[in-house]
């Protein structure tokens, strides 16, 4: 190759996270949601952060070995109406959900 060029491995890109809304920020898949969500659903008014949850989910295995994601979900409070909300993981899995998007994608792919 004349012109090869080399960069840092994507692995948000390789686990195929980043069409989850999600990035991977440590070694073992530990996660954290992109896209901020600090507005408020009732009034609109801004959340102050407090803290952080932590989300566990089954993901597409790779290879042959089960995927495990560790997503951090910020929470947040309302300074006017006290609402407190976590991130909007909807992109990634549903609400209580123990399988990721792509895992139950996978899931069905195999059976079919």
């Amino acid at each position: 190759m004349p012109h090869a060029t080399f960069v840092r491995p994507d692995l948000t890109t390789f686990t195929r996270l980043d069409e989850l809304g999600l990035e991977v920020v440590g070694q073992f898949l530990a996660c954290r949601v992109v896209d901020p969500d600090q507005w408020c659903r009732r009034c609109g008014g801004e959340g102050i952060p407090r803290g952080s949850v932590v989300r566990r989910l089954a993901h597409e295995p790779f290879g042959w070995r089960p995927t495990l994601l560790v997503v951090t979900v910020r929470r947040y409070r309302c300074g006017e109406c006290g609402h407190v909300w976590r991130q909007d993981m909807s992109k990634a899995a549903e609400p209580r959900a123990k399988l990721s998007r792509r895992a139950l994608r996978w899931a069905l792919e195999s059976i079919v």
